[in-house]
């Protein structure tokens, strides 16, 4: 596959008109987007309008005026397509940490007389940390890994459907099958699937994502909550802050939760960061996912048939198997990401030796794979990596 094939690609694709929907850096190829996706050109007119016309002019009359209030639910029911659920299913704020604590949490509540949270230590280690955390305050409760096998002692099942260093896609329906035959409520992690492919989980009990990362909401983007219906009259939100509060402009003394999803908002809504995701979601509305899959996996493809030997693959080899994200192993695999990096292809590096490359294809190109592959295999033929100011670690990797 040379240069001008993958530039006859780019011309023939479908969704070839959104990257100009997004600023990338002049130079740079961004390979990140499973980290942190890149800046959609209308979100900084929408986070100025929010500031300057609606904070600047209506001051606290914006919560009422501009939407602020009713954002957690406004903004689930527009992203509650991309992950197959419906209107009033989806919550919106805090953190993926919280969101976490709240699911699980609540689906140990719906199973009260099992004591047992099966996990996968190889999920995004705050998963993992939030689930420790609850066991111990609770104090009789096991956590088991699933690799230990069966569910039938479990309360709740917490997985992620695409691994966050590997990019190993799990499937989704038949897990959740097998769980809930089980009589354990499954949760599922979206953050590295919601934006990169069609996801679906209507079926499960619980789920939550961040937005940050292919869904392009920027840094500190709000995460989401899904709730089943079929748990939202018996769900109980541990995390009992005034937006959850049935009424919560009657100060009550006592807390009574508000009715459906709403029941799992916590806290004052961030709005400068709604105003971002807003401008994402704009964007989103318009995509066709099958549209996204089918490139995805093209994309993917395509790096690893040019990448080739020169390292060993940590992902799946079938692209049905994984998301939209190619990791490799390489003992040396941060300076090699540093040196990368500034020959303007972004990727970013996952302890101890996981070199990882998302693809986002809404703003990545055939051309752009070509380019990213040929400059890695110039910096491991070359030995580039081994510039002695590429071994020192930077607090992010």
């Amino acid at each position: 596959m040379n240069r001008d094939r993958c530039l006859a690609l780019d011309a023939a694709d479908p969704l070839r008109a959104f990257k100009d929907e997004f600023v990338l850096p002049k130079g740079v190829v961004y390979l990140v987007g499973n980290s942190l996706g890149a800046l959609p050109r209308r979100t900084a007119e929408r986070v100025r309008q929010t500031v300057e016309d609606e904070w600047g002019k209506e001051l606290v009359g914006g919560w009422n005026h501009s939407g602020w209030y009713a954002q957690p639910l406004t903004a689930g029911d527009r992203l509650a397509p991309l992950i197959g659920a419906g209107p009033g299913q989806v919550v919106v704020g805090n953190t993926t940490s919280i969101a976490v604590y709240q699911a699980v949490a609540a689906a140990l509540r719906l199973r009260q007389d099992r004591r047992v949270i099966v996990s996968d230590v190889r999920n995004f280690p705050t998963d993992h940390y939030m689930i420790q955390g609850l066991a111990g305050l609770l104090g009789d409760y096991e956590v088991r890994d699933v690799s230990e096998g069966g569910f039938e002692d479990a309360a709740v099942v917490l997985l992620a459907e695409v691994d966050y260093r590997t990019g190993a896609r799990l499937d989704v329906p038949s897990i959740t099958s097998q769980v809930q035959a089980a009589g354990a409520l499954m949760v599922w992690d979206v953050c590295h699937s919601v934006g990169a492919m069609e996801v679906d989980v209507s079926q499960a009990d619980f789920a939550v994502g961040c937005t940050y990362k292919y869904l392009n909401a920027g840094p500190g983007a709000p995460a989401f909550l899904y709730v089943n219906p079929r748990h939202h009259a018996a769900a109980e939100n541990v995390l009992s802050g005034w937006n959850g509060h049935a009424e919560p402009f009657a100060f009550e003394p006592g807390y009574r939760p508000a009715e459906g999803v709403r029941r799992f908002a916590v806290g004052t809504p961030h709005v400068l960061s709604f105003a971002a995701l807003e401008a994402a979601l704009d964007v989103w509305e318009r995509v066709p996912m099958d549209a996204v899959r089918a490139k995805s996996i093209a994309l993917t493809s395509l790096f690893v048939d040019l990448v080739g030997d020169a390292l060993e693959l940590a992902s799946p080899a079938d692209p049905a198997a994984r998301g939209s994200q190619v990791s490799y192993l390489h003992p040396d695999g941060y300076p090699v990401m540093r040196a990368l990096i500034d020959r303007g292809v972004h990727g970013d590096f996952r302890a101890p030796d996981v070199l990882r490359f998302g693809f986002a294809p809404l703003y990545i190109g055939y051309a752009d794979v070509h380019d990213a592959a040929t400059t890695l295999l110039e910096v491991l033929d070359k030995g580039l990596w081994r510039e002695e100011r590429y071994a020192r670690r930077l607090a992010v990797t």
